[in-house]
């Protein structure tokens, strides 16, 4: 049986789409992360702040307006939170994808709606309409 069938799954860690391998067919159910780097990392508490500051700044903007995730990455390197440490970029974009998985926001580019897992260059985050 292919893949074509199944229940697609988002990986909790990165937020991406998981592909659907034959390897998985008989623990698909099971599956939760796209790859061992992400079943490795998880959830972070950084990762759960970044995910905090977006919603609040969804919450504080106009509806239609977007946020860049990178602006999280940027508040949060310099805050007790990070430890002081930089390379936030990529945990704020799976931030932003786990955002938009919940269905608590949209992924946009030059104003149109993009696939999270797909999405390459920058990216604006919006509040769900």
């Amino acid at each position: 049986m292919s893949g074509a069938g199944r229940e697609p799954r988002t990986c909790r860690s990165c937020g991406r789409r998981i592909e659907w391998r034959k390897k998985w067919e008989r623990n698909w159910e099971s599956i939760a992360y796209c790859s061992d780097s992400c079943r490795a990392r998880k959830i972070r508490p950084i990762d759960a702040a970044l995910e905090e500051w977006l919603l609040a700044r969804l919450d504080g903007t106009p509806r239609g307006t977007t946020v860049d995730p990178a602006d999280a990455a940027t508040a949060l390197a310099a805050s007790a939170v990070a430890g002081g440490g930089t390379g936030l970029a990529e945990p704020a974009r799976r931030a932003a994808r786990r955002l938009v998985n919940r269905g608590l926001a949209e992924m946009v580019q030059r104003g149109a709606v993009v696939d999270p897992s797909t999405a390459q260059g920058p990216v604006g985050l919006r509040a769900s309409r």
